[in-house]
């Protein structure tokens, strides 16, 4: 299996009870699309391993309660603790042109508006009460909170985000 074909759902924080189930934090930004998981790969020593879901419940901040077919015990479920959880690219659905999932757009350029090139995306920080966007221009790491119309078109063939800065944000880092 190819990792680059698959994308980072979250990973299992802790035990959930003593009969094998896990509490899976899902680090996307709407949990509730993966209400009906029938099936998860874990990373286990550098592979992706199927597991089956067997049972699965909705908490709150993203955590969901699963038990995995054949994973019965406090014993055999302390193996996942702090194992990355992913799921094939393909399940993911299709976004609008001035939406992207995080994972997709590191490596792409970005254009504002106002100031032209100004770096490359190394990073998206989900942070829940203000996303960021980190960039690298020229050695210089520019942070742009992520907010409703400060996308406005995801360039999937050129790699190309545009976006519109709020004024003077970006001559903070870039002068």
């Amino acid at each position: 299996m190819n990792k680059e074909e698959y994308f980072l759902l979250g990973s299992i924080a802790r035990l959930h009870g003593y009969k094998g189930e896990v509490s899976l934090f899902l680090d996307v930004s709407h949990p509730e699309e993966y209400a009906n998981l029938r099936s998860v790969f874990l990373e286990i020593n550098g592979f992706l391993t199927p597991f089956f879901v067997e049972n699965l419940k909705m908490k709150n901040k993203g955590m969901v309660a699963v038990k995995f077919q054949g994973v019965n015990s406090e014993e055999e479920a302390k193996r996942l603790v702090k194992k990355k959880v992913y799921l094939p690219i393909e399940q993911l659905s299709e976004l609008d042109e001035d939406q992207f999932y995080d994972h997709e757009v590191v490596g792409f350029k970005v254009e504002d508006a106002a100031k032209g090139d100004i770096g490359v995306v190394t990073n998206v920080i989900d942070l829940q009460s203000n996303p960021l966007l980190q960039t690298d221009k020229d050695g210089k790491e520019v942070l742009i909170p992520i907010f409703d119309g400060l996308i406005q078109k995801v360039d999937r063939r050129k790699k190309i985000l545009y976006i519109q800065a709020p004024v003077g944000l970006i001559d903070l880092y870039l002068g």
